[in-house]
């Protein structure tokens, strides 16, 4: 394949992949209120866990 050819191509393909990943990017942002909830609820099971566990022994 000819240099020119390979590289056009290549151009192409990574244009291609730009795209994918600004629609993906998107996406991602549309479903922000989702992950809020999801960072949420895994913050108050950690705050249940640390509250929920034995603290340490103090010592005299």
């Amino acid at each position: 394949m000819h240099s020119e050819t390979h590289l056009a191509l290549h151009r192409l393909r990574a244009a291609d992949l730009r795209a994918e990943a600004d629609a993906h990017r998107l996406a991602a942002q549309a479903k922000q209120p989702h992950a809020i909830r999801t960072r949420l609820g895994w913050t108050l099971v950690e705050v249940g866990l640390r509250l929920a566990s034995p603290g340490p022994a103090l010592a005299h």
